[in-house]
């Protein structure tokens, strides 16, 4: 994200109550599925949130849709239980099931998740999409 929003500036962490992580968009060129989130009743989603001037704005959203996603404005709670509403963007297409996730892009939200101290519950999840290093 830095590199298309480099003016972004965080503001602050946050979840998805009774939101999940999905893995529904083929991607060739990330070797995997790629993810989007999906309101499910049990699970909970964390992120950074940051405000983005408005051009990096329509160039984040111009390469979420060439993924399948679209902007959506949903509810988030930080960390102090305010709630706030925030812009995701969430995949739009016909669900394809559940794809492998990609190592890779997998591999990058877990570097944000440790940048950002995001719970440790949170990071023992996205690690179970890793191979086993056994």
């Amino acid at each position: 994200m830095a590199e298309i929003c480099p003016g972004g500036e965080f503001q602050f962490i946050a979840h998805l109550p009774q939101w999940g992580l999905e893995w529904p968009i083929s991607s060739g060129e990330w070797d995997g599925g790629l993810p989007s989130v999906a309101e499910d009743g049990v699970s909970t989603v964390w992120g950074a949130v940051f405000d983005l001037p408005n051009g990096e704005f329509a160039e984040l959203d111009a390469l979420e849709k060439s993924e399948g996603r679209t902007a959506e404005t949903v509810e988030a709670m930080d960390r102090n239980g305010r709630r706030h509403q925030v812009t995701v963007h969430i995949y739009a297409g016909s669900p394809n099931g559940s794809l492998p996730p990609s190592t890779d892009y997998v591999s990058l939200m877990l570097d944000g998740s440790r940048h950002w101290s995001l719970p440790a519950g949170w990071i023992a999840g996205l690690e179970e999409h890793l191979p086993s290093q056994l």
